[in-house]
């Protein structure tokens, strides 16, 4: 079964940095197109940042230039590098996959940017 789960959140001030993490398993990961989510404490859930399977790479526009998504398709990882973090940042994020016509979804991981 399709699982995802998510790490390197944390507490950071705003400016710092954070790398987060997501492993895949239970489908051909290098095959399928990969998504970052994040959801703010009373709002909805909203899009980040997109890799494809050739690698090609999509943002929101609240995060580009700021935001970097990568993949390793060896070790079926997926990265999101956070720079200059702001309070706005503050987020549970979740990767996420849509297989077979289904969206699955990690636990998440908690970033809080607050000084």
């Amino acid at each position: 079964q399709v699982q995802l789960v998510e790490s390197g959140g944390g507490l950071v001030q705003p400016g710092q940095s954070l790398r987060l993490s997501c492993v895949a398993s239970g489908f051909s990961f290098s095959n399928y197109d990969m998504r970052w989510y994040r959801q703010a404490p009373g709002k909805e859930r909203e899009w980040v940042a997109t890799i494809n399977n050739t690698g090609r790479t999509t943002y929101a526009d609240s995060v580009k230039g700021r935001f970097t998504i990568s993949r390793d398709n060896a070790k079926n990882m997926m990265y999101l590098q956070m720079n200059s973090l702001k309070p706005e940042d503050t987020a549970v994020y979740y990767c996420s996959v849509l297989y077979y016509g289904n969206r699955y979804w990690g636990q998440g991981t908690q970033v809080s940017v607050s000084s």
